[in-house]
């Protein structure tokens, strides 16, 4: 169970760029699966943080990084885009900081041939390209008033031409991301997450490439130009302060209390649910809500909530307060607790990292089950919803381990899960969690376990399959209960990537992917065949434990408004099955013109269901 973990959009910065190249030689070998792509370690005799710093040292290092990048895009047909854009998007950076600024131009022109989604095609590489324009401007002179100047023009010259619509939430991120970028950040990243790891394995992994080459851009290009990047962000954003029309409220459908429905049982399978903030609406056993839980080790525990530890306690407030912070970030929301969130995260000293960061990640999962239940229960007063708790973890290097006995554990976990759910007569269930292959590898990496790429992979796979087979036979053990996952949010093929549970297939299983209020397909949303629809998952307004309401973004959070719609159609008519109820949602839901989303319509699927 360790290598779970939910699907709620990460609010910790994060280092990205959308650069890749089509693969056009069809003698390349193909890779069908991203745990396949070939993978490479290191020697390194220095510290990462004076690799980052050294620009010398550092283009020393990474010269057979780029080599073995290259040499996988030159073999292989990678079958997903995304991940030839992750390869691409290294190479694009490290030609930015060898000062070829033609070569990041030219990767971040490709890349556009490889965008799917209707956003990306014009925020793509936005940053780099304007970099690099500005750095062909001023003679390769970075960093000076010139240089700010021209990359402003740039980023005004180019956002102006963009319809605000398709790429609203996309630049809102951009700015949230700029806003809270320091040093610290940074630094406390390479020493408390990469360091930590390359100690433990003796080696630097190719894995970690991109992250390396990310932080040198960010440390010493991004960081002069934060203020920059903001103001082009928020002059574009402030002029076109419009609120996107919200479709879900007039697809929406309330049960009302009284009438010819029947209570439905629904399990909230994820990190606890604050029982108190659903009078009525919760399955109880005698006094007590009805409960399955486990812990970290896959063992039985109890408690509705993930568990705070002693000495955080008194920092629980102010960990919620920060989850608003976060949200009304990505909303550009300017609120007290944006401020404090911004002015935290951009000030932190990178010895003060570890000890921050962790308790916004047990921020996250404290609030995870509980938020999602609000979205499942709203409009039915008919729903009973049951808690089944799962542990993510959430220190920076793992605790507990992968291991077989862990695994064993994970594997009977599942199935007891499975058979509270038939014992209870639970007939969904809402799952907005997963995890992969690389996850588990980079389990495995942190903790130092392996000795050798290889072996590593080896375990990876043995622990994975392990935990797909028994997700998969709970699930094939109950027909009778609706499964409902979370496509993921790593804006790639789920299937590709081998994430679980949305790229499994069974009749009794439905995938869900995220839009926005206004049905524009979510910057994060993971995608892939197995995504049978697509439901609102962009700052979606729901419960904290306690009983505050913020919005959050995921497909966490798209997964629940499929649970809430599969829950009314069986409160309306309890005789149907699984595959009936996902029938009825697909068949009702509308596909969009470009063919890449599938929206539900809740009033159109209850309506079918009318004599």
């Amino acid at each position: 169970m360790s290598t779970l973990h939910h699907v709620l959009r990460p609010t910790v910065f994060a280092l990205a760029l959308a650069l890749a190249l089509p693969s056009l030689a069809a003698d390349k070998q193909r890779i069908e699966r991203e745990a396949d792509i070939p993978q490479f370690s290191y020697v390194l005799t220095d510290k990462l943080e004076k690799v980052v710093r050294d620009p010398v040292l550092f283009a020393k290092v990474v010269q057979p990084m780029r080599a073995d990048i290259q040499a996988v895009l030159d073999k292989y047909d990678i079958a997903d885009k995304a991940s030839q854009r992750r390869y691409m998007s290294t190479l694009a950076s490290l030609d930015f900081l060898a000062g070829n600024y033609d070569g990041a131009l030219a990767g971040a022109e490709k890349v556009r041939l490889l965008e799917d989604k209707p956003a990306n095609k014009h925020v793509s590489g936005l940053r780099l390209r304007a970099m690099s324009t500005a750095a062909k401007s001023t003679g390769g002179q970075l960093n000076t008033p010139a240089y700010l100047a021209a990359v402003a023009a740039y980023l005004d010259r180019e956002l102006a031409a963009m319809p605000y619509e398709v790429v609203a939430n996309d630049l809102k991120g951009f700015k949230s991301n700029a806003e809270t970028l320091g040093e610290g950040v940074l630094m406390g990243t390479v020493n408390d997450e990469m360091q930590a790891t390359v100690d433990k394995t003796g080696a630097f992994s190719s894995t970690m490439t991109a992250q390396l080459v990310s932080i040198r851009l960010a440390l010493t290009n991004v960081m002069p130009i934060k203020s920059t990047l903001v103001g082009s962000y928020s002059a574009y954003l402030n002029k076109h302060k419009v609120e996107k029309a919200d479709m879900w409220a007039a697809r929406d459908v309330a049960l009302p209390a009284k009438g010819a429905y029947s209570p439905v049982n629904v399990a909230i399978w994820d990190s606890g649910v604050d029982s108190k903030l659903f009078p009525g609406q919760m399955l109880m056993k005698g006094k007590q809500p009805v409960l399955f839980a486990t812990d970290l080790e896959s063992r039985p525990t109890t408690g509705q909530l993930f568990p705070i530890p002693a000495a955080l306690q008194p920092k629980l407030p102010e960990m919620l307060a920060r989850t608003k912070g976060f949200s009304d970030l990505q909303s550009n929301i300017d609120s007290p607790e944006a401020s404090e969130v911004k002015l935290f995260m951009s000030s932190l000293k990178a010895q003060d990292f570890k000890g921050a960061v962790e308790p916004l990640g047990l921020a996250g999962n404290y609030v995870h089950g509980t938020h999602v239940a609000g979205i499942a229960a709203a409009g039915n007063p008919w729903v009973r919803l049951a808690t089944v708790r799962l542990s993510y973890d959430y220190k920076l290097q793992p605790s507990p381990c992968p291991s077989m006995a862990l695994a064993e554990r994970g594997a009977k976990a599942h199935q007891a899960t499975a058979e509270f759910l038939k014992r209870h007569k639970v007939r969904v269930v809402n799952m907005s969690w997963g995890g992969s292959v690389r996850d588990y590898e980079a389990g495995l990496q942190k903790c130092g376990i392996g000795k050798t790429l290889d072996e590593r992979k080896t375990l990876a796979r043995t622990y994975f399959e392990m935990e797909k087979a028994a997700l998969t036979k709970a699930f094939s053990s109950a027909p009778e209960i609706l499964f409902i996952t979370a496509a993921g949010n790593n804006n790639s093929d789920s299937s590709f990537a081998e994430f679980i549970p949305s790229s499994i297939v069974l009749p009794n299983l439905l995938t869900v992917g995220a839009v926005d209020k206004a049905g524009d397909e979510a910057p994060f949303t993971s995608y892939g065949p197995t995504v049978a629809v697509h439901a609102n998952g962009y700052q979606v307004e729901s419960y904290l434990p306690g009983g505050k309401r913020v919005a959050l973004s995921g497909t966490s959070m798209a997964a629940p408004n499929v649970a809430n719609l599969a829950a009314k159609l069986l409160a309306v008519k309890p005789a149907l099955t699984p595959v009936q109820v996902i029938a009825i949602i697909r068949e009702t839901a509308e596909t969009t013109a470009d063919g890449r989303r599938i929206l539900i319509n809740p009033a159109k699927a209850l309506a079918r269901l009318q004599p």
